[in-house]
């Protein structure tokens, strides 16, 4: 895989290089937020989205394809 041209990738290494994940169903911040986006794919994560892998502060969603794709190039460790 080259991040150089996978249109997925823009400037996650930042923010998401080396991060805990916790492998879960989507968790619903509050009553009136429902659903996050993956970010990379930008695939829609809800409750019926099934397991999702998320940061410990529920701020990044990353689907189980993406997930998948990028667990080894952005070394992510899991809880």
């Amino acid at each position: 895989m080259d991040i150089n041209t996978d249109w997925r990738i823009r400037n996650q290494m930042n923010y998401l290089k080396g991060v805990r994940l916790v492998h879960s169903k989507y968790i619903q911040p509050r009553e009136d937020w429902d659903h996050d986006h993956c970010e990379f794919c930008t695939d829609k994560i809800d409750a019926s989205t099934g397991m999702a892998y998320y940061t410990k502060d529920t701020h990044h969603w990353i689907c189980e394809e993406c997930y998948a794709d990028f667990k080894e190039l952005f070394e992510w460790k899991l809880e």
